[in-house]
């Protein structure tokens, strides 16, 4: 007959190998002999953690702590019992008590920190990390949730060498492929994210997680197809995971399925009122669909997500209360195109009895020094002495209660400075032709930057046209495809003698017709009242809405849509016909 300390090694040989019922058995037989025997109370408690019974596991686990209270293993198997409950602050107790009693105990370094990582302590969960692989340099586990730290603490390169790490000790580690496949997306290198999350479904094929990364790696790769067919499996595996049901939606709005997407959008707040990242995505429908009624109050969920970061003044925010006598700070948030756009609401603003200070992105303070209804301009909002309100700028239509009939678009709302704007026209003056001015590629670190610029060659067509004096105004990134493009498409190349937007503005006032890609050149360009076409891709910008050929933003633009997903070419062949007509028909006007 065996020993009990026997028949404890035999039970723990099954609990090893996955025979829980024939463990449990066994467990149970020691304590009918030996009701105290804490080993097998404990190893019970763990047993019910693994099949997800974590309150009988803390009862369990607590029991066998009070009959041998001084065993390092059984207040960290406690902890991971009281994470799996949610009960944060009592793991982290229950691992500090394990690691008081066998300091080198790496497991509870480990867990300790995914813990003190759920309370947002990323300093102090990094350290715990660190001390887990220097206890147990093999330990891949460690190594990966060092990676989860680290890239949550904003540092994805060393992320991605904690992952490889991971990997090297564990090749078929899936959550350390899915892992390191985020990181990489985060760094911009969405073909090797695909890559790792590929792998990791190959390794474990019901990764729902998994399906739902590959999706927005394939949607960053502008494969929308097979975007909706990875979260499609991503929702076949967890049909309540409000992620990929947001991010289908995502898919969904950019190939052009407005209903489908905001049905997608209702159902992940349905699933999670608080999901913000679907409130703010939801508005953005709205605003495409020109709901703006609903869509302003939603649209100021960004200030929830992750990807927007509401200054924290001690001043309150302005909700569109009297403003007679008071000061009023209008700060700049997204993009230079958006401060562009949206500074036209200054004069709305001081009219309201306010003195309106605007602070802006310091590239655009030349720029908007004319503009009316600002009485302070600063390019810091730590040079502002004094103000008792402040709205964001992009808030501001939603507290005005914009709608499509009171959009304030008179223009123009930017005025160039005539000094400039003269010797521009000197410099000019050996241009002859009909001067079209040409911008083509965003901000490409903007995640949608796929989505709306424009390889050059794509413009290289309208050379065909004669009577056309072609001039880049493009600047930085996006220069270089100049070079590939020189024997087809002749261009003259300002960028590089444009010190910022006010010169950019003074040459525009001295072209007849800009032609852009959605970028801070198409809304200057608007701003100014200066002819302007902009190629749009199939599903635009909500400041774009849907299906129009004007915007009601700037009355002197033209809007030229794809009417298919990534076909330029239908588009250019558009420009260059309503390009023709219009020089003949300023050849007919001249000739009268």
């Amino acid at each position: 007959m065996a020993t009990i300390s026997e028949a404890l090694a035999i039970a723990i040989q099954h609990h090893q190998a996955g025979r829980l019922q024939a463990a449990e058995q066994i467990y149970r037989q020691i304590l009918a002999v030996e009701p105290h025997h804490a080993d097998a109370v404990h190893l019970l408690g763990v047993m019910a953690s693994q099949r997800g019974e974590h309150e009988l596991a803390v009862q369990q686990i607590a029991r066998a702590i009070g009959l041998k209270g001084n065993v390092a293993a059984f207040h960290n198997n406690l902890g991971e019992a009281y994470r799996a409950l949610h009960r944060t602050a009592e793991a982290v107790a229950c691992y500090r008590r394990a690691l008081e009693l066998k300091p080198d105990y790496a497991d509870a370094h480990n867990n300790l920190g995914i813990a003190l990582k759920d309370q947002e302590k990323l300093d102090e969960a990094i350290a715990c990390f660190r001390r887990a692989v220097q206890l147990r340099p093999g330990y891949a586990e460690a190594h990966n949730n060092l990676g989860n730290a680290l890239k949550d603490q904003g540092k994805p390169d060393e992320a991605v060498a904690s992952y490889r790490r991971a990997l090297e000790l564990r090749p078929d580690y899936a959550e350390a492929h899915d892992n390191l496949g985020a990181a990489l997306q985060e760094l911009g290198k969405p073909d090797e994210a695909a890559a790792c999350y590929r792998r990791a479904l190959e390794l474990k094929p019901d990764f729902a997680e998994a399906h739902n990364h590959l999706g927005t790696a394939l949607y960053d790769l502008g494969k929308l197809d097979e975007a909706v067919d990875a979260y499609h499996r991503a929702l076949e595996l967890k049909p309540d995971d409000a992620e990929p049901r947001n991010n289908l939606g995502n898919a969904l709005r950019r190939q052009g399925k407005l209903p489908e997407a905001m049905a997608c959008y209702d159902r992940a707040i349905e699933l999670k009122p608080d999901f913000a990242d679907a409130h703010w995505n939801r508005s953005l429908a709205l605003l495409l669909a020109g709901d703006w009624q609903k869509g302003w109050p939603e649209y100021q969920w960004r200030w929830q997500t992750r990807a927007f970061t509401l200054r924290p003044f001690l001043q309150p925010l302005w909700n569109g209360e009297p403003l007679t006598g008071k000061t009023i700070l209008l700060h700049a948030e997204q993009g230079l195109g958006d401060t562009i756009q949206f500074v036209r609401y200054a004069p709305l603003v001081k009219q309201r009895g306010a003195t309106v200070v605007v602070a802006c992105q310091e590239p655009l303070v030349r720029l908007l020094e004319g503009c009316a209804g600002i009485d302070q301009l600063v390019a810091h909002v730590e040079d502002v002495r004094a103000f008792d309100l402040h709205a964001p700028l992009l808030s501001v239509p939603g507290i005005l209660k914009t709608s499509l009939e009171t959009i304030p678009a008179k223009v123009p709302h930017v005025v160039a400075k005539p000094e400039l704007v003269e010797q521009w026209r000197a410099r000019l003056a050996d241009l002859d032709g009909f001067r079209v001015g040409i911008t083509w590629q965003g901000n490409p670190e903007f995640r949608g930057d796929r989505f709306r610029s424009i390889p050059l060659g794509h413009f290289a067509p309208l050379a065909r046209i004669r009577g056309v004096r072609w001039i880049s105004l493009q600047k930085g990134v996006g220069s270089q495809q100049l070079a590939e493009v020189r024997d087809r498409f002749p261009v003259v190349d300002l960028g590089s003698r444009l010190q910022d937007f006010t010169d950019t503005a003074a040459v525009m006032k001295n072209l007849d017709l800009v032609i852009t890609s959605d970028t801070a050149a198409a809304h200057l360009a608007g701003a100014l009242g200066v002819p302007v076409w902009v190629a749009l891709s199939f599903a635009a910008d909500w400041r774009w809405l849907l299906d129009r050929s004007n915007s009601p933003w700037y009355p002197t633009m033209r809007l030229f849509r794809q009417r298919k997903w990534g076909n330029w070419r239908d588009v250019f062949q558009a420009i260059e016909k309503a390009l023709s007509e219009r020089l003949q028909a300023s050849s007919v006007v001249s000739q009268k």
